[in-house]
């Protein structure tokens, strides 16, 4: 497969689905709304001390962008990743992806700031309006590390399964030098890490009838350097036996193993389908936005002879 998949074309700015229209629809309009109305984000924010009775705010939040900055990066990330990963998931299975990331990651935020109120005692915690679709954006790169983990991206020839690292590496190090990047960090970490667990564990595939992507290639390791993945999987692999050892009996009784052992090579087939379905998908689009350039040469020239 070809790097310019990733580059687009001409076509660059078609293709969008309506699904993914109608959401960055709704982010805008959120952007909107708390600068006309500040005080709209008192009750679409989330803000802790209030979550209680205000609940809706795990979900709400999550479509809020409060600075100019956050709904202009929201906006196209949505459009352009949506772009790649919808007609693969499919709409139903990319507006769950979306609603199920989002709705966690609020509840780890919620957690995390009345963690740090307990251990600090600074009602800043409490009282910090919290919201952007960032943790969604940080979600959606973890989709295209588990479709097209070998893609690479054009001129900076980075593949694609290290872009969820390499952002949560760099919204750290640039915690360190603003504040106001301070308060992404847990969305980025929080999304980053409910999407692997959707994609992991939860997402249903419905050639296989299972759930999850258990590959080797999508291990929690695989985020790391390869250095570290001896340290790194004796930890998964506990906190994988204590969250999922009723997920993997479910799939051993429906046939994925044969007694109580895996099919040799299961994940590795997945894994494959997996890539082809991506590699096929983004082979068409480029395709697509080729003849879309041709008929456009077409058209101007026999515009230009008469």
């Amino acid at each position: 497969m070809s790097t310019p998949a990733l580059s687009g074309g001409t076509g660059l700015f078609s293709g969008f689905t309506r699904l993914c229209k109608g959401l960055a629809v709704v982010l805008v309009c959120g952007h909107i709304a708390v600068q006309f109305i500040p005080s709209a984000v008192n009750y679409l924010a989330l803000i802790p001390a209030r979550t209680i009775p205000f609940a809706w705010n795990l979900i709400t939040a999550g479509y809020v962008e409060q600075s100019i900055y956050g709904v202009v990066v929201s906006t196209l990330s949505l459009l352009f990743i949506g772009k790649l990963l919808e007609p693969i998931w499919g709409s139903r299975e990319f507006f769950k992806f979306i609603f199920v990331v989002n709705l966690l990651t609020s509840v780890c935020l919620f957690i995390t700031a009345i963690a740090l109120y307990y251990i600090t005692r600074l009602e800043t915690y409490l009282y910090m309006p919290l919201s952007g679709f960032h943790g969604v954006v940080s979600g959606f790169l973890v989709g295209i590390k588990q479709i097209i983990p070998d893609q690479e991206l054009p001129f900076i020839k980075i593949k694609t399964k290290w872009l969820p690292s390499i952002t949560v590496l760099l919204s750290i190090a640039i915690s360190f030098w603003t504040l106001e990047a301070t308060a992404y960090l847990p969305t980025i970490i929080s999304g980053t890490y409910i999407s692997w667990i959707y994609l992991r564990y939860w997402q249903r595939k419905p050639e296989t009838k299972h759930r999850g992507d258990l590959s080797e290639d999508f291990a929690f390791s695989t985020f790391f350097p390869e250095f570290l993945r001896p340290v790194i999987d004796p930890i998964a692999s506990i906190f994988h036996r204590m969250l999922c050892g009723r997920y993997d009996a479910s799939n051993d009784g429906q046939g994925n193993s044969l007694e109580s052992e895996p099919l040799p090579g299961s994940d590795s087939i997945e894994a494959s389908r997996r890539r082809e379905r991506g590699a096929r998908a983004l082979e068409e689009r480029l395709a697509a936005e080729r003849l879309a350039v041709a008929r456009r040469e077409l058209q101007r020239e026999a515009e230009e002879n008469v």
